[in-house]
């Protein structure tokens, strides 16, 4: 075993099914340590010894498995975490939104990743961050070096990353039992399920002489364009198969298997529109991805993916958040943008964004407009009425005139 120490932030699916089980299959790490502030579940795994289960769903099946040594604290109550953040070789993040990374209060991410670097003993440190946001790391750093309140130290390295990789957390003690799913600890009611898919991108480590104890995770001179075929391309089929499960009244995304329109839509606006899009703004990089046959291949697996039944995601989360995710730089209408500039007519995005918007008109986060009130009444909206509704939905013009009309060829 080297001499790596890694520390998580957040103990979700995502921490605790891909990070802090990477760190200790590989059996490079001396410690793994995860700050969480949810004191019930700290308690759970310290009452298990430090073992935690995470159910892998794969395509035939969903297996058990069992991650030792794994030693959760709790940063508000426990002095650990600053112990062991000054030895950390890698940190991960995996929280909400970069939003959490700091505050006004003194024991934030920031704060804690500042005083580790401040104490530190480790020659070199990466810092993985795993917010859901294409310029994560650049904010994290940001917002560490303004704790320190001094130059950041040498050799620490902040690393965005793209996780095209599933998960979940199953809350509910019927649905787990339901499933046969394992709890995260013996007892405790809460538990972990992710697919089997780790093709996780990172940004190149720079760091002369430094090797990663995690060494599954591909690097990538600039991520940005597979960053872009995360959220325009698995982002956006995702939250349209979630609309059109809305649409259709299923309540998880294997239901709509049975839907060969549903999917055949969903893969047209996947291949033809943004992957054609793409292919276009990045096919001089010469990855395999950013090719017809590449971008096809990347769809139909997501696809299959998505409405994996051992998954079992549900239409609820994949629509959950909906006016983030029909808001005009995300998912679906950031998508369908990308395709107007590239030239590209987004008929069957148009027609996904157009589910969305008659989801979000049910529901009562739904802003004012006529728009909402067309829909609700299933009524086919001119394009000033579109015009009109994206204003209220966006806050600004912006380019709403474009998409109306787009959206208002697919209602037509």
């Amino acid at each position: 075993m080297s001499d790596h120490v890694f520390v998580g932030f957040g103990f979700g699916p995502i921490q605790a099914g891909l990070f802090a089980k990477e760190a200790f299959e590989s059996g490079n790490f001396r410690r793994i340590v995860v700050a969480e502030i949810d004191q019930r579940l700290v308690d759970a795994v310290h009452a298990n010894h430090g073992t935690y289960y995470v159910n892998v769903a794969r395509s035939d099946r969903v297996e058990t498995v069992r991650v030792d040594n794994v030693e959760l604290f709790n940063p508000t109550r426990d002095s650990e975490v600053r112990k062991a953040l000054a030895e950390a070789t890698e940190i991960a993040t995996c929280l909400p939104s970069v939003s959490f990374y700091d505050s006004d209060k003194p024991d934030t991410v920031a704060a804690l990743i500042a005083e580790g670097l401040r104490a530190r003993k480790s020659d070199a440190t990466i810092v993985y961050a795993a917010e859901n946001n294409n310029h994560a790391a650049e904010f994290l750093e940001r917002a560490v070096g303004k704790r320190m309140g001094t130059p950041l130290p040498p050799r620490v390295q902040y690393l965005n990353t793209v996780i095209g990789k599933m998960s979940q957390v199953v809350a509910e003690p019927a649905e787990i039992a339901r499933r046969g799913l394992a709890p995260v600890a013996p007892g405790f009611p809460r538990a972990i399920l992710v697919e089997s898919f780790n093709r996780i991108l990172v940004s190149r480590i720079r760091l002369p002489g430094f090797e990663a104890g995690i060494r599954t995770f591909e690097e990538k001179d600039d991520l940005l364009p597979f960053e872009e075929a995360k959220l325009f391309g698995h982002n956006a089929a995702h939250t349209m198969l979630g609309f059109l499960g809305i649409s259709t009244g299923v309540e998880r995304l294997c239901e709509l298997r049975a839907r060969a329109d549903c999917l055949a839509l969903v893969r047209r606006a996947f291949v033809e529109e943004v992957g054609a899009a793409l292919c276009a703004r990045y096919g001089a990089t010469g990855d395999p991805l950013f090719t017809p046959a590449g971008f096809a291949a990347y769809a139909d697996d997501l696809l299959a993916r998505m409405t994996n039944p051992h998954l079992g995601d549900t239409v609820a989360r994949a629509v959950r958040d909906p006016l983030r995710k029909l808001g005009r730089e995300d998912r679906l209408f950031g998508a369908l943008r990308l395709c107007l500039d590239a030239g590209v007519e987004p008929r069957a995005l148009a027609a996904g964004a157009l589910a969305g918007l008659r989801a979000l008109a049910g529901l009562p986060e739904c802003p004012r407009s006529p728009l909402f009130d067309e829909l609700r009444a299933g009524r086919v909206p001119a394009p000033a009425t579109f015009r009109q509704g994206l204003q209220a939905l966006w806050g600004d013009d912006g380019d709403s005139a474009r998409v109306a009309d787009a959206l208002a060829n697919a209602a037509s």
